[in-house]
């Protein structure tokens, strides 16, 4: 015997009676705002006018006040707990058709008030829309013992077709809720995964031009600065050793660029494992710099050991980076200086260079060096200047704050 149905029908019944109530739905007038405004208002003044009917036909059948009055509230209460305890309500309900009909006069064809009658029917029609089946199976069932037993005979038929009725319109209203619920769920699922499929397309598209066209020329660039000395005669040192700083600014470039490769053509690139650069290696990019001919002082102040957290030391370098870049292609053969000064609620970052000694060559139009600069310090929270010197060279100043904040962001 397969008893995994009584199982589901117990625990259905259990959840009827004494499990949690179904959740509550959108207000039916959220579509309308203005509308929506007035529906407690006008709700509780029709509760009220049905709570003062009941007591008015109640009185005329006899009953003492405060028996009057309980029943009245009995038929209220239901209607009160409908909008956010459903089935808490049917069991109101329920218990008021039981209870409210032991004083019912003889000679009325039904045993209940018309607030009563038409209040348990708005009730049960909206559990049956709100409950899964099992659990709609038993408030249909159990409804239909108050109809059973103090219906008259000749009424019950009618009473028992609409109680069917309503519990088939119910689980179809349901049903169709479900199925609308799940079709935009699985609409809204689709649109994100060709957002993230047409994402993954342009970032594979970014890397394949990036690797084609950049890295190609970048790895030419390498080649020939490494195979410069060896080709030409009599070349200098000092030559000879811009040479050997340009191959490794390239080297140095290509990795970075495998690198931003890697997690463009990467759906989902886990953390950096390779180190980020940081105040301390500021030494190295200057020193670089020099023997790539570009002349540099680095006035660099002490600072303490975790006082600049990291992406605040990430951002330093790479305005630096930046700075020095431009002046190198902006600015020929003028002289550089960058300041870096730790205080004690931010780093102060400056790049700035003397005239120019020769107007520079064409590089291709304009980049977004500035704009980078200018977006790694807001994204901290911080400030960045740039702009032309009185003596007619050219500066950039960042304001870097260590607050967490700010790093978050």
């Amino acid at each position: 015997m397969n008893r995994q149905p009584i199982a589901v029908a117990l625990r259905a019944l259990r959840h009827t009676l004494l499990g949690r109530d179904a959740p509550p739905s959108r207000r039916l007038l959220a579509r309308w705002p203005r509308l929506d405004r007035y529906a407690t208002p006008v709700g509780l003044l029709a509760t009220l006018g049905l709570f003062l009917i009941t007591l008015t036909v109640e009185s005329e059948w006899g009953l003492s006040t405060p028996i009057a009055l309980l029943f009245a509230a009995m038929t209220v209460a239901p209607l009160l707990a409908l909008p956010r305890r459903p089935l808490l309500a049917w069991r109101l309900t329920v218990l008021a058709l039981l209870i409210c009909t032991f004083n019912a006069p003889a000679d009325q064809a039904w045993p209940w008030t018309p607030p009563l009658a038409l209040g348990s029917i708005a009730v049960l029609a909206v559990v049956v829309a709100r409950v899964d089946r099992p659990v709609l199976l038993w408030v249909v069932a159990i409804s239909t013992v108050p109809v059973l037993t103090l219906v008259d005979p000749d009424n019950r038929v009618p009473v028992l077709l609409l109680l069917g009725a309503l519990a088939i319109v119910g689980d179809l209203l349901r049903r169709n809720r479900l199925s609308r619920h799940a079709l935009a769920a699985q609409t809204e699922q689709s649109e994100r995964e060709q957002e993230r499929r047409a994402v993954l397309e342009e970032r594979t598209r970014i890397a394949r031009e990036m690797h084609d066209v950049v890295a190609h020329h970048m790895s030419l660039i390498a080649v020939q600065a490494e195979t410069a000395p060896y080709r030409l005669t009599d070349v200098p040192a000092p030559a000879a050793a811009e040479f050997v700083a340009i191959a490794a600014s390239a080297r140095d470039a290509l990795t970075d660029m495998r690198r931003l490769l890697g997690v463009l053509r990467s759906e989902s690139s886990g953390p950096q494992t390779a180190p980020q650069p940081d105040l301390a290696d500021l030494d190295a990019m200057v020193d670089a710099a020099r023997r790539a001919g570009l002349p540099v002082t680095l006035d660099a102040g002490p600072v303490d050991d975790g006082q600049v957290p990291a992406p605040v030391g990430l951002a330093a370098y790479r305005i630096v980076q930046e700075g020095l870049a431009n002046a190198a292609r902006h600015a020929v053969g003028a002289a550089v200086r960058v300041t870096v000064r730790a205080g004690h609620s931010g780093l102060e970052v400056r790049v700035e260079n003397s005239p120019a000694d020769a107007r520079p060559t064409a590089d291709g139009g304009p980049g977004h060096g500035l704009t980078g600069m200018r977006e790694r310090a807001t994204s901290l929270g911080g400030t960045f200047t740039a702009g032309p010197l009185p003596d007619g060279g050219y500066a950039v100043a960042a304001e870097l704050p260590y607050d967490a904040e700010g790093g978050d962001r």
